[in-house]
């Protein structure tokens, strides 16, 4: 299997208001280093995964809807504890939508999965992956 990076970062803020997150219950920030990476069995007629370019595109324009913004305010959040896992399905469903939707180019629909990872130090990380879809 093939596979693309790209990396991105953003910086928000959110509470997790639930007894199981300690300290994290109140208001708090973090500052996230996204990864995402494309999976594809064979390589485009150009020898790619995926246009790096578009893909660095995509991931801003998907990431620019949370930076700097305080997540527990969003519609699209009520009610729901951003946690870093939660956060990485909620980019990788944008950019499933996305590579389905041509944004990604020609190369993108023919993406067999995609891995979201965000760092949140260089202790911790989470992930979610999972295939593009038909």
């Amino acid at each position: 299997m093939f596979a693309v990076e790209v990396r991105d970062r953003i910086m928000i803020g959110h509470s997790l208001p639930d007894p199981f997150f300690g300290p994290a219950q109140g208001m708090h920030g973090a500052t996230f280093v996204v990864d995402v990476a494309f999976f594809r069995e064979q390589l485009t007629k150009q020898n790619v995964v995926v246009d790096i370019g578009a893909a660095l595109d995509v991931l801003g324009e998907t990431l620019k809807a949370l930076k700097y913004k305080n997540l527990d305010v969003l519609p699209e959040f009520k009610g729901k504890l951003t946690t870093t896992e939660f956060l990485c399905r909620h980019i990788f469903d944008a950019m499933v939508k996305a590579a389905k939707g041509g944004a990604l180019g020609e190369d993108g629909k023919g993406l067999a999965k995609i891995k979201v990872t965000l760092h949140e130090t260089d202790l911790a990380r989470a992930w979610f992956e999972g295939p593009v879809g038909g």
